[in-house]
């Protein structure tokens, strides 16, 4: 990447503060782009879902890996749950989805409480191991909640065999008027469904696999503890990447907890942050890192900088960041300050291997925690931060009401808020194909046909705020 005219900025920037200069391109389609990320960590789009507790779980995790992005797991969940996670999450089909199943007998109630799990909003009604039906929430309206679900599934279905193509799926699902189907294996039981976007997706999308032909998933370890125990036993359950983090990266403790993860051998990416600036990549790079989590402050939940003033501005952070990076042969993960696609964009020009989200995918069906509705009858999920009182409290859980009460004084800030589902974007797939389609864009405008190559030609310019606004698309006319 290079600056417009070489010029020097004369300050720190944000992804607002900067756009990018269309170059003469060979590249002719967007599909022509390829998006893997050569960090190591096996994903074909450069999209790492944050370990925030209100935003990464098991249904986070297997979507973005059959999409090929990366979830990590937070540290906060106990070992034994994590082991449940990664467990479930290996033996998950890399193309079909995992439906969401009721019995007949089961209710609507019952349903009612599941459907909302999954953004195609439908599950398949299973007898004896075998699809019979379908329910949706239009089939759960106007009847008693009490009323069993094979008395209102549809049960006008088409069913896939489990060595459909991807292609003929969607033509078989187009031709029946049906936006999804179960698929079955030889015998007739069902294996997973399949929706008439995911096998268009399927076509578009890899899914990051392990060399088993599983999906991927990523697990944070605190500083705190015994990381290298809490590593050793993430590796032998079958974690893809280790994720040493902690909100102050360039510290003793931090370099200490990543020399004790890299003495036991993991045998697989060690990710470490967060840090800002040079000196901390260089001895987090020695102290084993093989990538380096660049960002403190821009998250949308973070307080960090209005608390303490510490931070600095993403995108000259991830610039110096991977600059210092590429003389240890290492990568760069730039986590937080991420609103558009476009500054996905931006990271990535930078020079970035990934780019982490939080808040942005915490307003999706696959984001843990329950759907709720406003009062004026918006979806949304509860969001916070990993300095929130209601993280605080999940941490703490085990001290004594002293220690509890002590660490409830230092609290950053309530850093939570409502994240509504976007209605057109409900889902994170959803959020998916408008970042990789922005950036598979910005690529075809630098003549880039990968990643590599794109942050090579990009070019860089500073604008204004009235800049940055002047590129803004008008809600409703003039």
């Amino acid at each position: 990447m290079r600056f417009l005219n070489d010029s020097t900025p004369p300050h720190d920037l944000t992804y607002d503060d900067v756009f990018m200069v269309p170059r003469r391109s060979a590249v002719s389609s967007r599909y022509d782009v390829d998006l893997a990320s050569g960090d190591g960590t096996g994903t074909t789009i450069p999209l790492v879902v944050a370990n925030m507790t209100a935003v990464s779980g098991r249904r986070m995790a297997e979507t973005m890996a059959r999409r090929g992005g990366l979830a990590v797991l937070p540290q906060d969940i106990p070992l034994e749950v994590v082991a449940d996670v990664v467990s479930w999450l290996k033996q998950r089909h890399p193309v079909f989805e995992t439906p969401i199943t009721l019995a007949p007998h089961e209710t609507v109630s019952d349903a009612l409480g599941l459907l909302f799990k999954r953004a195609h909003r439908a599950a398949i009604v299973v007898a004896a191991g075998k699809p019979v039906g379908i329910i949706t929430e239009a089939d759960c309206q106007g009847v008693d909640r009490f009323t069993q679900v094979g008395q209102v599934m549809t049960t006008d279905m088409v069913t896939l065999r489990d060595d459909v193509a991807p292609r003929d799926a969607f033509d078989t699902l187009a031709a029946t008027r049906h936006r999804l189907a179960p698929v079955v294996d030889g015998t007739g039981e069902l294996v997973g469904l399949l929706t008439r976007t995911g096998a268009l997706r399927s076509t578009i999308y890899r899914p990051a696999l392990d060399d088993r032909g599983r999906l991927r998933v990523a697990a944070a370890i605190g500083v705190n503890g015994d990381p290298a125990a809490k590593a050793e036993r993430l590796r032998d359950i079958g974690v893809d990447t280790l994720v040493v983090d902690t909100a102050h990266g360039h510290q003793e403790r931090m370099i200490d907890a990543l020399r004790a993860v890299r003495s036991i051998e993991p045998g697989v990416p060690v990710v470490a942050g967060n840090v800002v600036a040079a000196e901390g990549v260089h001895d987090l790079v020695d102290a084993g890192a093989d990538i380096i989590k660049v960002g403190v402050g821009p998250g949308a939940m973070c307080t960090t900088r209005m608390m303490t003033g510490v931070g600095r501005p993403q995108f000259s952070a991830v610039l110096e960041c991977v600059t210092a990076a590429r003389e240890h042969g290492k990568h760069v993960w730039a986590d937080g300050g991420v609103r558009h696609p476009r500054d996905v964009a931006l990271a990535l020009a930078a020079g970035a291997s990934q780019v982490m989200i939080g808040s942005w995918f915490a307003g999706t069906y696959e984001s843990p925690g329950d759907l709720q509705r406003s009062a004026d009858g918006r979806a949304y999920k509860e969001s916070f931060g990993m300095a929130s009182a209601r993280a605080v409290a999940s941490r703490t859980a085990s001290d004594d009401a002293f220690e509890r009460a002590r660490k409830a004084l230092y609290e950053e800030g309530i850093s939570s808020s409502r994240m509504f589902l976007d209605p057109t974007r409900p889902g994170v797939e959803d959020l998916v194909d408008e970042i990789c389609s922005g950036v598979r864009s910005a690529a075809t405008y630098a003549g880039a046909h990968d990643l590599t190559e794109f942050a090579g030609r990009a070019v860089i310019g500073i604008q204004s705020a009235a800049g940055y606004a002047e590129g803004r698309p008008l809600p409703a006319g003039w």
